[in-house]
């Protein structure tokens, strides 16, 4: 039953089962201030690069789609071990997605997300203490999902649907809003920019300025460059390198290039194969400003991200 499990705590460093090596804590030195996300109750501090570990709860996402299905149902128990198992990594926010957002993918619709998603954000709220996250542009489960118990909203389609905006005003939540060029089922057809930074730069500055608008105050924002949604590989490389242009708008930066098609067509790894580029392109978005590093593998992205700090603290004494 839900209330006989024990409830995990969300920390940088999580103490395990003798039998696991527990992960490298995060330096236990003096950072200089970071923002500050208040989210649903919980508190997170941004002075050094956080994980958040994705919970894909459908059945054809591109890299771990169906993982937590059991004869062709979603399965909470699989969805709550798998959280489970990321908090004790030193994931300290948990993203939950019920839509597959892979280049071609068809939408799905409201209902089916939300079946698909609730269930496993109610799961984790009473079981665990970490920060849930919905990744969803459905303002009707932007407002189901606070109810539910979640902490934060990161919409790929930053709040362009009609209502979403109203939505995540209502909800008080923090927001992350990502640029995406195109819609998942066409975006990686023939995506085109002059000048990828500077256009997805004033994307994101004049979605920040409609959320303001719309009743969402400027520190509930963060924002994401949404590598791969509508990106050539150029375009990709362009922005991390350019990362640093979108942290002088002055808001955290959220940034997901875990098993990225990308590193595929780089180096001809497939998805399984990936993970040593997933790392080192966490670690160059944190030295770009990166705050929220988004991971399938985080055990591995934590402890990349906690030698890097150390590096950091070490440099600023």
């Amino acid at each position: 039953m839900p209330g006989s499990r024990k409830r995990i705590r969300a920390t940088p460093s999580v103490a395990l089962p003798a039998s696991t090596e527990p992960p490298a804590s995060l330096p236990d030195m003096p950072s200089p201030p970071g923002p500050v996300l208040r989210c649903a109750g919980r508190t997170l501090d941004l002075a050094r690069p956080l994980v958040m570990g994705v919970i894909n709860t459908t059945p054809d996402s591109f890299s771990d789609g169906g993982s937590l299905y059991r004869d062709s149902k979603l399965d909470t128990d699989l969805a709550l071990c798998r959280a489970q198992d990321m908090v004790a990594a030193g994931a300290m926010i948990l993203d939950v997605g019920g839509e597959s957002t892979r280049p071609g993918a068809a939408p799905v619709s409201a209902a089916q997300e939300m079946d698909r998603v609730l269930p496993v954000v109610e799961r984790i709220a009473a079981e665990l203490d970490v920060v849930i996250s919905v990744d969803t542009s459905s303002p009707a489960l932007m407002t189901a999902a606070a109810a539910a118990g979640a902490g934060m909203l990161n919409d790929v389609r930053a709040l362009g649907r009609d209502g979403a905006l109203a939505a995540a005003a209502r909800s008080g939540l923090p927001v992350c809003l990502m640029h995406m060029q195109g819609e998942p089922g066409t975006m990686q057809a023939d995506p085109s920019y002059a000048d990828v930074v500077a256009e997805v730069r004033e994307y994101l500055r004049r979605r920040v300025s409609e959320c303001e608008a719309g009743g969402i105050a400027r520190e509930r924002l963060l924002l994401d460059p949404g590598f791969g949604f509508g990106k050539s590989v150029a375009h990709n490389m362009q922005l991390l390198g350019g990362l640093g242009q979108l942290a002088q708008l002055g808001l955290p930066l959220l940034v997901g290039l875990s098993r990225k098609s990308l590193i595929g067509r780089l180096l001809g790894r497939e998805v399984h194969e990936r993970l040593p580029a997933s790392l080192a392109l966490a670690v160059m978005a944190a030295e770009r400003g990166a705050r929220i590093i988004r991971t399938h593998d985080v055990r591995a992205t934590h402890d990349a991200l906690a030698m890097w700090s150390a590096l950091q603290e070490q440099d600023n004494t």
